[in-house]
This record gives C-alpha cells, sequence and structure tokens, in this order.
C-alpha cells in the first residue's frame, strides 16, 4: 500500500464515522431545578459530545428569559428518500422543528429524528426514542477539527518539503521546528521497532498518526470545546486502520507464529493458537481504549477543577481550584504529545512483528 493511500483511507474512515456518530448535547435543554452540581456534570458530558455546532458560550436573556447560544452553525446534511441540507441553527439546540419538503425534523439528544409539526417524541418500554432516524451525514464539529487539522498538516508539511528542495536539503521556517520531530520519529520510532529494511514503507502512515493525534489533542485544550480523539468512534478508527495495514503486510514468519508457532508442542499449538488469535483484536482495541480514556479523563478532571471555583464561591477554595486547574493544563500539553508518541510507537511495533524475517533454520 502506498502513502498515498494511507492518507486517503485514514481521511476518509474518519471523517465517515465522526460525522455518523455525531452526538449533539446542545440540543439538550438542561432544566433548571436549582441543583448546581447536575448542571455542572450536564456541561461536562457536553465537552465531551461531538456537537452540530460551534457553541462557544451561552446567556439568559433576563428579558425574554430564554437561554441565547454564541457560536458558529454548522451544515446538517440528512438522507431520507433523497438528500436533505439545511443550517443547524434552524434546529436552536432542539427547540425548533424543521420542515424539509413534506417530513419534519427534531434534534433530541444529539440525534435527528423524523417527527411531526408538533415535534412529537415517541418512546418504547425503556424509554428510547422509536422515531425514524434519518442516515445523518452531517459535518459536525470534530469534522471540521478533522479537516482543519489535515489542512493544517498538509500546509506546514508542503511547506518543509518545498524547503528542503529549494535549500539544499536545509529546512527553513517553522520546517525547523518540526525536522527534528520528523527525524525523531524515523529514528526512534520507526527504524526500532521496524526495521532499516522496511521502515520507509511505513514512514508516511506513522508522521501522519502522530502529528494528527498530536494536533488534535492540543486542540481539544483551547476554549472550543473540541474533543476528537476523547470521541471512541475516532480512536476505533485510527486502530482500525493500525488493525488493518498491520493484517495486510504480515509475511509467513507473521501468521507462523499465531497458528502454529514454531518449537511448541504440538498441544501447546492447539492452546496457544486461541490465545494467539484472540491477540489480534487485543491488540487493536488497546490501542482504542488507552487514547480514548486518557484524554476523556483529562478534560473530565481538568473540567472538574474549574467547575470547582464556582461551587466555592471564596477566594481561598476557588483560587486553590484555579491553581490546580492552570496545573493540570500544563500536564495535559505533556499528555496531549506522550499519547501521540504512546500510539505511534505500539502501531510501529505490530508493524515490526508483521513484517519480521527470520530464517527457517531459527530456534525460537
Amino acid at each position: 500500500m502506498s502513502k498515498r493511500l494511507y492518507l486517503y483511507l485514514s481521511a476518509f474512515i474518519l471523517t465517515s464515522f465522526s460525522s455518523l456518530s455525531a452526538k449533539d448535547s446542545n440540543t439538550k435543554e438542561y432544566e433548571s431545578t436549582g441543583d448546581l452540581k447536575s448542571e455542572i456534570k450536564a456541561y461536562i458530558l457536553h465537552h465531551l459530545q461531538d456537537s452540530h455546532d460551534f457553541n462557544l458560550l451561552s446567556y439568559k436573556d433576563k428579558t425574554t428569559n430564554e437561554k441565547v447560544y454564541i457560536g458558529m452553525p454548522l451544515p446538517v446534511i440528512l438522507w431520507d428518500n433523497g438528500l436533505k441540507m439545511f443550517s443547524s441553527s434552524m434546529l436552536k439546540h432542539g427547540k425548533n422543528v424543521v420542515q424539509k419538503g413534506d417530513n419534519y425534523y427534531k434534534l433530541y439528544h444529539g440525534k435527528i429524528y423524523r417527527t411531526d409539526a408538533q415535534g412529537t417524541i415517541t418512546y418504547d418500554d425503556h424509554h428510547h426514542p422509536t422515531n425514524f432516524k434519518p442516515i445523518d451525514f452531517s459535518i459536525t464539529k470534530n469534522v471540521i477539527s478533522i479537516l482543519l487539522t489535515a489542512l493544517l498538516m498538509f500546509v506546514l508539511f508542503r511547506g518543509l518539503a518545498q524547503s528542503y528542495h529549494k535549500n539544499g536539503m536545509i529546512a527553513k521556517g517553522v520546517g525547523r521546528f518540526f525536522e527534528p520531530i520528523v527525524l525523531y520519529v524515523r529514528d526512534e520510532i520507526a527504524i526500532p521497532n521496524i526495521g532499516e529494511k522496511h521502515h520507509r514503507r511505513f514512514m508516511g502512515y506513522l508522521l501522519t498518526l502522530f502529528f494528527f493525534i498530536w494536533f488534535l489533542n492540543l486542540l481539544g485544550l483551547t476554549p472550543l470545546g473540541i474533543n476528537v480523539t476523547g470521541n471512541i468512534a475516532i480512536t476505533f478508527c485510527l486502530a482500525l486502520i493500525t488493525f488493518f495495514i498491520t493484517n495486510f503486510v504480515g509475511k509467513k514468519y507473521y501468521w507462523k507464529h499465531i497458528f502454529w508457532m514454531p518449537g511448541v508442542p504440538w498441544a501447546m499449538k492447539i492452546i496457544l493458537a486461541p490465545i494467539e488469535l484472540l491477540g489480534l483484536i487485543i491488540k487493536p482495541f488497546s490501542l482504542m481504549i488507552r487514547l480514548y480514556a486518557n484524554i476523556s479523563a483529562g478534560h473530565i478532571v481538568l473540567m472538574s477543577l474549574i467547575a470547582l471555583i464556582f461551587i466555592f464561591k471564596n477566594w481561598i477554595g476557588s483560587s486553590l481550584s484555579f491553581v490546580l486547574a492552570f496545573s493540570i493544563s500544563i500536564i495535559e500539553i505533556l499528555v496531549a504529545l506522550l499519547q501521540a508518541y504512546i500510539f505511534t510507537v505500539l502501531s510501529a511495533l505490530y508493524f515490526g512483528f508483521a513484517v519480521e524475517e527470520h530464517d527457517e533454520n531459527d530456534d525460537h
């Protein structure tokens, strides 16, 4: 598989899964119960989920007593016996019903359902909506973040490649910052884990993976409420791509050690083969869960500390909460880089196992 195919495959799967798995808790109108802790919990859950718009802040209008949202709406794209397109601002965070043709649509708990003119939602015995749900290809907040990150990577590394061409293989401008990182991925991740002979085949994917996760992790620390790598659909797709590449490039030695390990008694081979086969699934699963859990946990801890400022409402408690939140923010910057590094190292390690070559006479 070529480097270009890796990039196309990554972009296609990630954008498709992210748009189909959109969950917009902005659409859920939280009722005022007077319980500040419940409101904070709902806000943190909202931050972790995807949405159909960028919501920067909200406030309650004293004259109308309605909640006013400040942000940027995104396009809603539905397939329901044809293509239906409209702006998410028409939904008004689940308050309005949008008519397109003969159909009506309502945003409810992050998902768009077909309904009637009154916006009726019906439920089953388990209180799950039974309304028809059209296929949702909307350009959500996570999709926009992925596309912007991809564009940023293209601009940065195209500039780095051009500076090499124009300046006799010497980086120039911002490329001077990224060149040592690229060399580190090659010399300290790809070559030691894959080997000198085969590492060039995977460099395009490994570099894309490292910078993609790193940039998105950093983007998640901004006030924009972005949590792409804390979305399990995204981490699932990244792990799935690594899984496919590993098994597509696997050599005879790789598969032999899974199904019929050399140098092991045949009785043990029968026992170990299912375990090794299960390991094919466990490896990408661990990649998926590790990135998802670490990023989500970091966001929850950080926002919980910020929320303590509004719970304490005094100089001592609020000041301590601010200092803790600031300290955790610094740590999260390091975690953003560390998680990109770990995901890339483990992917390179799996590739190395797949392309490893040994003589038939080697004693294992």
